[in-house]
């Protein structure tokens, strides 16, 4: 078994999905926004590798990972999504699967990563997070974990994982120095300014490059905000 097959049948995509008629053309075409900007930043990027992440909890960075994968996947590259929120996945309730084995068992030596893949799609794969383990962030620092992205990595056309919290546990600055690097989900008119000045200062200690950020929730886009400003001029800055 490769890592493109897998015993498990195809499923049905979140309602939350840009795959959904009903979400507005306006998000539809963001997000496809987003995938030609990721696209150019990774093709000169040391790996296909992209994590995704927010500051705080309920900011939206799941389904913004959901979503960046179906883009991709809509390309005609097989993506795989790799949830490696452990503490609190979410992932294969939006795309409707088990979560069955996954990332925890096989970097514990419990499963083989061929088996745990599930088939999304034609070119949508999904690698479940598997049972809470005590200690993700070892895991996640473990030499299992980097081999892992090394055997994936060339058999996709990108590889899209979705991270934990990045201001409220330490496994996304574990697993970001594996990757071309992270995007960062923000809830306009919920994350402060000094939560994303906090992802700055860990990330620029850590090494790790932002390669962008994406707005949720913004209900009036020809209005500017403040913290929409203030990320831009770090983005101008750098």
């Amino acid at each position: 078994m490769n890592l493109f097959q897998n015993k498990k049948s195809e499923s049905s995509y979140t309602d939350m999905s840009v795959q959904n008629k009903k979400i507005p053309f306006a998000v539809v075409e963001s997000y496809k926004a987003i995938r030609t900007n990721l696209s150019f930043l990774i093709s000169s990027a040391k790996n296909n590798i992209v994590a995704i992440t927010s500051p705080n909890s309920g900011e939206g960075k799941s389904t913004t990972a959901v979503n960046m994968a179906i883009a991709f996947s809509q390309l005609g590259e097989r993506v795989l999504l790799i949830d490696a929120d452990m503490r609190k996945s979410t992932l294969h309730k939006k795309l409707r699967v088990e979560n069955g084995d996954g990332l925890s068992n096989i970097l514990a030596g419990m499963a083989d990563v061929e088996n745990c893949i599930s088939k999304i799609s034609e070119t949508l794969y999904f690698l479940p997070s598997g049972k809470t383990p005590p200690n993700p962030s070892e895991l996640l620092g473990s030499p299992e974990f980097e081999k892992l992205l090394s055997k994936v990595a060339p058999a996709y056309g990108c590889v899209i994982i979705d991270t934990p919290p990045i201001n409220i546990v330490s496994d996304t600055l574990v697993i970001a120095p594996h990757t071309a690097g992270i995007v960062l989900v923000v809830r306009d008119g919920v994350t402060q300014n000094g939560d994303i000045d906090h992802v700055i200062s860990s990330s620029e200690f850590a090494g790790i490059k932002i390669l962008g950020a994406v707005i949720n929730g913004i209900k009036n886009p020809n209005k500017p905000s403040y913290k929409r400003s203030y990320y831009s001029r770090y983005y101008k800055n750098h």
